[in-house]
């Protein structure tokens, strides 16, 4: 009997082929961007995706100085920590995060979008943030996304 057989391929470390991907955030929505970043991280838009292993692209973020947020957000998105002392909470508003470090608004959003596990630690380790236009993956030629086009 003659059938066609199919077999699931499941990538592993050395057959995994990552690129470099640059992303630019200006204008973009927050969350939206995250997503997307996310996405590209995990390798969920490749064909050869396997969830336990890290199958994702490297990604650049840049302009991440110019991200949008819709509604009252900048005032009502809160972020709290916790010192590790009694009565030790902080809290950061989005605007204050803004002031001290745009960069980590984009990082903390796209690291909550990600695997709670090893393996989302080292997906992180592929996202690079900028504040500005200028990064320092030029030597990787970075293949730029558009993130209006997917829409």
């Amino acid at each position: 009997m003659d059938t066609l057989s199919y077999k699931t391929v499941s990538a592993n470390k050395n057959t995994v082929n990552k690129e470099w991907v640059l992303v630019d955030a200006d204008g973009q929505a927050l969350g939206r961007l995250a997503s997307e970043v996310a996405k590209l991280l995990r390798g969920k838009h490749k064909p050869n995706f396997t969830p336990h292993v890290d199958c994702g692209d490297n990604v650049v973020v840049t302009n991440a100085a110019k991200i949008n947020l819709t509604g009252k957000k900048w005032d009502a998105k809160s972020y709290v920590r916790h010192t590790g002392y009694p009565g030790g909470q902080r809290t950061l508003t989005a605007k204050e995060m803004y002031t001290k470090d745009p960069a980590r608004l984009v990082e903390k959003a796209v690291k909550g979008m990600l695997p709670k596990n090893k393996l989302g630690a080292a997906l992180f380790r592929n996202l690079k943030v900028y504040v500005g236009a200028e990064h320092d993956q030029e030597a990787q030629k970075p293949k730029v996304i558009n993130l209006n086009d997917t829409k």
